[in-house]
């Protein structure tokens, strides 16, 4: 017998997503490294790679956490419809995703580190160390290569669980004005056209290591780490549930699109 708390998501759940998108023309799924244990991790790039803007998202860093899968699901086949307003989001960005950061812990059934002992959402603010964090190396790379190529992601949002939901938005030590007028803009499209409420932290705010600092840090990224409330989504009054995380993601695609756009009010 299986408990979860959770509504799960599997690797053969993501290898069936894989397996739907990846003859589509506007996907392309690429492998840029290993986990410790040998497993492929790839990114999948949806939309036109010279689209004016990139969103860059991450899931499932910490194994126990599912919500950010069935987000990228739903946000994925939103963009595939091909319809108008698909064709719009597509226009103005494009999306590469990392959907499972932590594959080797998802197999196990782990919680939150890989299977090195180290967590994911860690140590950002120093290089990644390949032989206990190659997860993060491979990722860590590929962002080196897309700025060194001029395309630096616009936007990073990582996925996670927890008790709260809210948007954590970082404030390390460098300029962070346009960063915070970005992350107050983006929590106000949220809430305009998702069913998020929850709000985001506060104006102390830190999570030192955290994916969200060090990429502001280190690659002046504007990261974020969405969480997902795995007990209630307050917006809805409902358990959260695939279903819900779903139509989560298919609402983000609006919110990007107005994200990126010269208009001040949503």
């Amino acid at each position: 017998m299986y408990v979860a708390r959770l509504e799960p998501y599997r690797l053969s759940d993501l290898k069936k997503l894989v397996d739907e998108i990846r003859d589509h023309p506007l996907v392309e799924v690429s492998t840029i490294g290993k986990t410790v244990k040998g497993r492929p991790l790839g990114i999948i790039r949806v939309g036109h790679p010279d689209a004016p803007h990139r969103v860059l998202i991450r899931a499932r860093a910490h194994a126990w956490e599912p919500g950010g899968n069935w987000v990228v699901q739903g946000l994925i086949r939103r963009l595939l419809r091909d319809d108008e307003d698909a064709r719009r989001y597509l226009k103005r960005y494009c999306v590469f995703i990392m959907p499972m950061a932590n594959k080797d812990g998802v197999a196990r059934g782990w919680t939150r580190f890989n299977v090195a002992g180290k967590d994911l959402n860690r140590n950002w603010d120093l290089p990644a160390d390949p032989v206990y964090a190659p997860e993060n190396r491979a990722l860590e790379t590929w962002i080196e290569s897309m700025i060194a190529a001029g395309r630096r992601p616009d936007l990073m949002v990582d996925f996670h669980n927890d008790q709260s939901g809210r948007l954590h938005v970082s404030r390390p030590n460098v300029e962070v004005d346009k960063y915070l007028a970005n992350m107050a803009r983006l929590e106000k499209l949220m809430r305009v056209h998702t069913w998020f409420t929850e709000g985001a932290t506060g104006s102390n705010h830190r999570t030192l290591g955290s994916i969200g600092e060090g990429l502001l840090e280190r690659y002046g990224v504007h990261a974020c780490i969405q969480e997902l409330n795995a007990n209630r989504i307050a917006g809805l009054d409902d358990y959260p549930s695939g279903e819900h995380w779903e139509e989560f993601g298919r609402g983000l695609c609006e919110v990007y699109y107005h994200y990126f756009s010269p208009e001040i009010d949503p």
